[in-house]
């Protein structure tokens, strides 16, 4: 274990673009546990320059710890010598995923155990609140470093000609783009889109006629055609006109005068007898009118 110097300043660290990059790709990749990884540089005085980073493969992952084993130090190992054989390990990452930017009891183990020398640092990234930060020694005390540059790799080019010329139209033009683009890839005509929008709406209105006519009340009119004798079923608009409802089938009247109550009754089948229903009681007959036998009689009989 490398002893530490008794140096109370932070070190200044600075990280190239790409190498961030990296980390945040590696981080977004498992949101659900921990991710962990090396950090590959040089020390320059009392900073150090980070230019690479080799992802920690076979780690022990959980949601919310992550331990460097066997098999990771042995990836590790053969990725630096092969490919970063001048630099050293100047620090170590991994990712918080959903719980901020600090170390915990565990992570804090890990750094004074396997990086211990005062320039090495940790790096902590959550990929949902896309916060990150930067530890490392102030002395005996592992401090949250202020002092962080983000270096661009491709710094110092030559300006020139590219031959790419500049994007016609502005931003509103390239969002409609994007649209007609997005509805291409859909299969979705914009004409078939604006048709089915249009129908849905008169289907809603259809709908609400409907439902307001048949739980709302509403007042009915009926009106006898004197002339006619039918009978119309509607109601009076606003302006005060008879608006006769749609469908409803006209009501023919009977006319004529009522049967009179001493009408008699008819007849009943097969007896030519007629019977008077009514209460009232039959006149006597005149005393005049009635003749024996014998008289009707001497009525035909001629005279001598």
């Amino acid at each position: 274990m490398a002893k530490r110097k008794p140096d109370q300043r932070q070190p200044r660290v600075t990280i190239e673009g790409e190498v961030l990059r990296q980390i945040r790709q590696h981080a977004r990749s498992n949101s659900k546990t921990e991710v962990c990884g090396v950090l590959i540089g040089q020390e320059n005085g009392n900073g150090l320059n980070i230019t690479a980073r080799i992802a920690g493969l076979n780690a022990a992952q959980a949601g919310t710890y992550v331990t460097f084993t066997q098999d990771t130090w042995e990836h590790i190992y053969k990725i630096k010598d092969k490919e970063f054989p001048e630099e050293r390990i100047i620090g170590w990452y991994h990712s918080h995923p959903g719980f901020g930017v600090f170390l915990s009891d565990h992570d804090t183990f890990i750094h004074k155990n396997f990086f211990s020398a005062a320039t090495q640092v940790a790096w902590v990234y959550d990929p949902l609140s896309d916060e990150e930060g930067c530890f490392g020694w102030a002395g005996e005390r592992i401090e949250r470093l202020s002092e962080i540059h983000v270096q661009d790799g491709k710094g110092g080019e030559e300006a020139g000609e590219t031959g790419k010329p500049e994007p016609v139209g502005g931003i509103e033009e390239e969002d409609e783009q994007r649209k007609e683009e997005s509805n291409t890839e859909l299969g979705v005509p914009t004409w078939l889109k604006w048709s089915l929008a249009i129908a849905s709406y008169v289907l809603i209105l259809m709908i609400g006629a409907v439902a307001s006519w048949m739980f709302f009340p509403h007042e009915l009119i009926l009106v006898i055609d004197p002339i006619s004798g039918t009978m119309r079923q509607g109601h009076i608009s606003r302006d005060g006109n008879f608006l006769e409802v749609p469908g409803w089938p006209p009501i023919e009247i009977r006319r004529g005068p009522p049967p009179s109550p001493t009408q008699a009754a008819p007849t009943q089948p097969g007896n030519g007898t007629s019977h008077d229903n009514s209460s009232s009681p039959a006149k006597p007959s005149d005393p005049k009118d009635l003749k024996s036998p014998n008289d009707q009689k001497d009525q035909n009989v001629p005279r001598k």
